[in-house]
């Protein structure tokens, strides 16, 4: 193996033959003692009959029709499906798609911007993290860049009592029941609400199972309050078994979309801010039982969280019990200052 450098070029180059077929390019490095180990991989590579690392990279866009097969036979979760299309949909007007997928960098990535909030863009972002890792895998590329995703500010808002009481007389069914069902339960809505089913109910133990869930942890029991237990006998009306949700589609259960649609005419009516998302009804859940109970572990059970930490970011802080505190702390002051000045 001959490995050397041109007139006019920085990096080493690499020349060698496998096999009658010559392969020579450039190892992008100054230093010869890492020339020497990447010209080391490409031969062994080229021994092992992989040869990969020498051909032309495809372009982005060119990548995506293999991607894109990948996502749709893989043994992914629907959502995770979904995920993957509508993030190479937010890739695929942007420029980075002509790049060819060895050349792309982490400031390639980085320039990249995206209409809507943040969590949008990071929909893209990890969509081109996932596409270039797997051509990695498939030994289209020696290594997937690494790059930073946009920063995701927590929901702030709750879907509190006044929200719910000005949500439920405009919302339409099932959102009405939706809406109830979350704030008392703290489910997740399209993954574990909307696919819940009829059998899953312990009508006797008034507890609901749910099966639905990427990790063991969010395999779990929820406890029902009494309004919860009423709506869902009243919903299921003696059934034994099927979809709680039913859609207008035979065997199927409601979608997204359709619930998604009947949340913005509510919200719009009920004069609620756009900020304000159905899935605010599940933060409010921990955040009310946890300043009720204290107890971290029975909130991160109910909710179907294994981390901490994400559990925390539905712990919004209790800003009415610290004003209570501090304003205890200065009326006993001032009561024991009174009583000083009474006992002079």
């Amino acid at each position: 193996m001959k490995l050397f450098k041109k007139p006019k070029s920085a990096f080493y180059w690499y020349d060698f033959t496998v096999r009658d077929k010559r392969y020579r390019g450039s190892t992008k490095e100054t230093n010869a003692a890492r020339a020497g180990k990447i010209a080391g991989l490409k031969l062994a590579a080229a021994l092992q009959g992989n040869d990969p690392l020498d051909r032309k990279a495809p372009t982005l866009r060119e990548f995506s029709s293999r991607f894109l097969e990948w996502v749709k036979t893989a043994r992914l979760e629907p959502d995770t499906q979904r995920y993957y299309r509508n993030g190479w949909k937010l890739l695929e007007p942007t420029s980075i798609t002509g790049i060819r997928i060895n050349r792309i960098t982490p400031d390639d990535a980085e320039a990249l911007r995206f209409s809507g909030s943040p969590s949008n863009g990071n929909n893209a972002l990890r969509t081109l993290r996932r596409m270039l890792n797997k051509a990695q895998e498939w030994k289209l590329i020696e290594r997937a860049p690494e790059f930073k995703l946009f920063k995701e500010e927590g929901r702030s808002l709750r879907l509190d009592d006044e929200a719910e009481r000005k949500l439920l007389p405009v919302a339409e069914q099932p959102l009405k029941d939706i809406i109830v069902l979350m704030r008392d339960s703290g489910m997740r809505n399209v993954r574990e609400l909307y696919r819940m089913r009829v059998e899953n109910i312990d009508w006797d133990n008034k507890v609901i199972f749910n099966p639905n869930s990427k990790t063991d942890k969010g395999r779990r029991f929820i406890p029902m309050s009494e309004r919860a237990f009423v709506l869902l006998k009243s919903r299921c009306k003696g059934r034994t078994e099927g979809w709680v949700f039913q859609s207008r589609y035979r065997g199927k259960h409601i979608g997204a979309a359709f619930v998604n649609r009947q949340w913005v005419r509510a919200r719009k009516a009920a004069g609620l801010p756009k900020t304000l998302v159905l899935y605010c009804a599940r933060h409010d859940f921990g955040t009310y039982v946890m300043s009720k109970t204290g107890n971290l572990k029975a909130v991160m059970d109910t909710m179907g969280h294994s981390d901490v930490k994400i559990a925390m970011t539905y712990q919004h802080p209790e800003l009415a019990i610290v004003r209570d505190a501090i304003n205890s702390r200065h009326t006993l002051r001032h009561t024991g200052s009174n009583d000083n000045q009474v006992s002079t």
